[in-house]
């Protein structure tokens, strides 16, 4: 089992910046692909950021790409983002997938962020 715990959501102004954390504990780093997905109101969770146990290969979903950045020290990965907009609204959730699993089945308790136009 993988715990999760976020920090750094809030309410920003369009255009302006903000920085996720996740901290993972429970297993060794290395075991464990690390991700972040959002979830607006109305709408489905969605992926929009990965990271790989080895800190190095990241892939991000279109819609925020070029604008977020996803990062990891050890435990921890950082989600810096940038030129933020009124859609990006939603609540954004860590999430973990062990080298034994497919899915990203830990996740952390979210946190909200709120871009205000």
């Amino acid at each position: 089992q993988v715990q999760l715990i976020e920090s750094g959501g809030g309410l920003v102004q369009a255009g302006g910046s903000l920085r996720l954390s996740c901290t993972g504990s429970g297993r060794a780093y290395s075991d464990y692909d690390m991700g972040w997905f959002r979830q607006a109101p109305g709408k489905e969770r969605e992926i929009i950021a990965v990271i790989k146990r080895d800190g190095r290969s990241a892939e991000y979903a279109t819609s925020v790409k070029g604008r977020f950045t996803i990062s990891r020290d050890k435990n921890t990965a950082f989600l810096q983002m940038n030129s933020l907009k009124p859609d990006d609204t939603a609540v954004y959730y860590c999430a973990a997938r062990t080298i034994y699993e497919h899915d990203y089945v830990h996740w952390g308790q979210g946190t909200q962020v709120t871009v205000s136009s």
